[in-house]
């Protein structure tokens, strides 16, 4: 039998630069009662959302990924052409093949890097970053672009009242690379398929192909509809409250630190009160800073983490250095959560 000669990579990966893009459109609460019958109190009691960014034509899901990829690079000091592999998230690029990451590649100018989209919804990016860092420590790569993209306001039915006001657009990136010493944890992830009819596509896309328009969704004029997302919320919100918390939990424990030794905490940007939520279940010290960029970014799925890193460290809120738990969570439904140093 042959022997197989292992490739020698680092001793550990870790965030060096994160970047980040939201389109230029900005949408208040006024424009999505346009549409529903509600308020802006009761949208921002029920979610904390003020506004977010809706993406125009030529925000594509790669135009976007390309800025936050370049903004990511920069702050890393690394070259595109010394990234080994891309890896993308998103559900909203609905060309099924070819990988959206392949243009990214070719656009940003990496050498030939490897290149792929993943489909984990809101837990996309954790998901991610556990293969960057496998890849690294492996040694199939020395520096991998880690991005979480979506262009969810495709995918939003504005005459739902129960979701019109959630989903936003946009882009974020990190470049992850070797590293003397741990800094991304263990991942905590997993997946609870029996729960897979609580966030879904409201229909499959098959079902367009077959041509009879009675089992698909109908506008006022009587035009089908494009496929929207939709949520059982109550369910939504008990899972993540009381779930993934104890996920969150499962990360610390790992990473051998309690939520005294944090200083910040990145959850996906689901909604305010989740967030919340989950800040008093894991019973998190003041000091430790946590994210709330939903409040005017919107919940953006595989974007919302990366999103919200890139604000806390721009604003100063964090700085680099920091130990941050991050976790996603969503439709699945699935999970990733993780400890890491900041960039």
């Amino acid at each position: 039998m042959a022997k197989i000669r292992a490739a020698k990579g680092a001793p550990y990966a870790r965030i060096l630069g994160v970047g980040g893009y939201r389109p230029v459109r900005v949408v208040p609460n006024d424009v999505i009662l346009e549409r529903i019958d509600s308020s802006d109190e009761w949208i921002r009691s029920r979610s904390g959302i003020a506004t977010r960014h809706w993406a125009s034509d030529e925000e594509t899901v790669a135009a976007m990924s390309v800025e936050a990829s370049g903004k990511a690079l920069a702050a890393a000091g690394v070259s595109a052409e010394r990234i080994g592999a891309v890896v993308v998230s998103t559900v909203s690029h609905f060309a099924q093949t070819p990988a959206v990451a392949t243009e990214i590649a070719d656009r940003i100018g990496t050498d030939k890097a490897a290149a792929f989209d993943i489909s984990a919804g809101c837990a996309g990016f954790g998901y991610g970053l556990t293969l960057a860092k496998g890849m690294i420590v492996e040694g199939s790569a020395e520096y991998v672009l880690v991005i979480g993209v979506e262009r969810l306001s495709d995918l939003t039915d504005l005459d739902d009242r129960s979701t019109a006001f959630l989903f936003g657009d946009g882009a974020g990136a990190v470049v992850v690379g070797p590293a003397t010493e741990p800094a991304i944890g263990p991942t905590v992830w997993g997946s609870e398929g029996d729960k897979s009819e609580t966030i879904k596509q409201t229909v499959q896309w098959s079902d367009y192909r077959v041509g009879d328009v009675a089992k698909l969704p109908l506008n006022e004029q009587g035009e089908v509809k494009f496929p929207a997302l939709t949520q059982e919320g109550q369910a939504v919100f008990r899972w993540a409250v009381f779930e993934m918390a104890k996920v969150a939990q499962q990360a610390l424990d790992q990473a051998g630190i309690t939520a005294a030794d944090l200083d910040v905490f990145i959850p996906h940007q689901a909604n305010m009160r989740i967030i919340d939520s989950m800040v008093k279940t894991l019973k998190l010290p003041e000091h430790v800073t946590v994210a709330r960029d939903v409040e005017h970014t919107g919940n953006t799925s595989a974007a919302s983490i990366p999103l919200a890193m890139e604000r806390l460290l721009a604003t100063g809120e964090a700085k680099s250095g920091d130990t941050a738990l991050v976790i996603g969570f969503g439709a699945g439904l699935v999970y990733a959560a993780t400890v890491v140093t900041l960039p």
